[in-house]
């Protein structure tokens, strides 16, 4: 996925877009309910039905009973309103999905709303009222609340912002989740909201709550060289399979530090892509870690930096 564009897969389902109100022809046809996870959309300026509207429609079509993945796309005004009705549009129609394994909360492009003006809300309703759940996600990070929950089932948390608030940071760290296999979180840039601190996420490098942890991901950070350099010592890294620190202001401090702790060559895949890291420092990545078959990723997405003012401005690849 790019930075921030639709979802094209959900649990391993490709995304299909559930037809709008005007488009008799392709509700004709529709595919079979646990073939695809369903996104199901508003527009987000001048909508002709709001999302609840949409979602009556696709509960009225398709077998709700068989239903494995939602990927809720725009709704009208995200820019300035929450999920609130949506959410409780979902938890009512849970008994109708008992088969439901994913849930994708905010899948919208910049040309619907741009990430940090996404308004989110408490989503920790959708966690405890589905307790089947394997795979959560949300976009923006705008009014976001979650608080510590416990989750038996899920295996995938992936939360996408240009600034996570720090507090979401601390509850999804002080979480009880057993069975959590895959963690991502775009920590995002102070100036969206992203105000976490190394602090907030130590528990997580700690690994204590996530017992089979074996991807993380936390990047578009600010706070990359710090992240790095504590994830050199961290307890988690020596159970992880992949491991990403992409998208953020990672330098030469931070990638010296990582590169000079543990080692990481029990990885399958680490990625680092949008780096400020030397060309020096990343050949050395290359020579200790490709030639013991980890996939490297130094390159894709290039960062830029400038120059004003006598500083040097470096930026995470998803802010605003």
């Amino acid at each position: 996925m790019s930075y921030a564009s639709h979802l094209r897969e959900s649990y391993g389902l490709p995304v299909f877009d559930f037809p709008g109100p005007d488009d008799e022809k392709g509700m004709d046809g529709l595919p079979e309910a646990d073939a695809v996870a369903w996104r199901i959309s508003s527009d987000a300026y001048d909508a002709k039905e709001i999302w609840s509207e949409a979602f009556a429609r696709f509960t009225a079509a398709v077998d709700t009973t068989r239903v494995r993945a939602i990927v809720v796309g725009a709704w009208e005004d995200a820019y300035e309103t929450g999920p609130e009705e949506i959410i409780a549009a979902l938890l009512a129609a849970g008994p109708r999905l008992p088969a439901l394994r994913s849930l994708f909360l905010g899948d919208m492009e910049s040309e619907e709303c741009e990430i940090s003006w996404i308004n989110q809300g408490d989503v920790g309703p959708l966690l405890d009222g589905f307790p089947e759940l394997e795979w959560f996600g949300v976009r923006g990070g705008s009014c976001l609340v979650l608080p510590p929950f416990t989750h038996q089932r899920l295996r995938s948390l992936t939360i996408q912002a240009g600034g996570i608030p720090a507090l979401v940071v601390r509850n999804v760290a002080a979480s009880d989740l057993p069975a959590l296999h895959h963690l991502d979180l775009w920590l995002g840039t102070a100036n969206y909201g992203g105000d976490c601190e190394l602090s907030d996420v130590e528990p997580i490098l700690g690994g204590d709550r996530l017992p089979s942890l074996r991807h993380l991901g936390l990047r578009n950070s600010d706070i990359q060289d710090d992240i790095a350099t504590a994830l050199a010592a961290a307890p988690v890294v020596a159970r992880l399979e992949t491991l990403d620190l992409s998208m953020g202001v990672l330098t030469d401090q931070g990638g010296a530090a990582l590169l000079g702790g543990q080692p990481l060559t029990h990885l399958a895949a680490l990625d680092l892509h949008h780096n400020y890291l030397s060309e020096p420092l990343k050949q050395r990545f290359r020579d200790t870690l490709e030639s013991a078959g980890v996939r490297l990723d130094l390159d894709r997405g290039h960062a830029d930096e400038d120059e004003w003012d006598n500083r040097v401005w470096r930026y995470v690849a998803v802010g605003e």
